[in-house]
């Protein structure tokens, strides 16, 4: 399977329930929200994509985030992968992420992951982002078996699958 039908068309504003909070796609724009946003959650953040991304690094600077964030939006143009910011509705604060990208291991379409800063770990707003994300994805996304990293599967497990298939 290829990873998205040619005739795909993003989703480029997603609301959470009970409002005051939606994902977008992120862009170079929003380096000024989402560096401080990444680094004051960068212990936690590294203690779950350290091992597999090596993200985001101690030593990271404004400017490896900006240029990290127009490879991200240049990869969503693409559609090669995709990463949505969750705002608030005024779109003044960058309040997690939610990362959809092809299979690197075997058994899934696509793998999903998804974080929210430290001060929301735990709060209603992580809640609403945990049952909006499997439910989005299954019903606006083209996957048939998208592995949701973290949550569905952990990253110990998936760290332990072997790699997958390119075709």
């Amino acid at each position: 399977m290829t990873w998205l039908p040619a005739d795909f068309v993003h989703p480029v504003h997603v609301p959470l329930p009970g409002g005051g909070h939606h994902l977008r796609p992120i862009a170079g724009t929003d380096t000024e929200l989402d560096y401080p946003a990444v680094m004051g959650s960068r212990e936690r953040l590294w203690s779950v994509y350290g091992e597999a991304w090596g993200w985001p690094a101690a030593t990271m600077t404004y400017q490896q985030d900006l240029d990290d964030l127009i490879r991200h939006e240049r990869e969503i143009a693409a559609h090669e992968s995709f990463n949505y910011a969750l705002f608030d509705e005024a779109e003044t604060v960058l309040l997690g992420c939610v990362y959809i990208d092809p299979p690197q291991k075997a058994g899934a379409d696509a793998e999903i992951s998804w974080w929210v800063v430290d001060d929301r770990v735990g709060t209603e707003l992580e809640r609403a982002l945990d049952a909006l994300v499997p439910r989005w994805i299954a019903e606006e996304w083209p996957f048939r078996e998208p592995c949701l990293i973290g949550h569905q599967v952990s990253w110990k497990e998936w760290l332990a699958r072997p790699a997958a298939v390119t075709v």
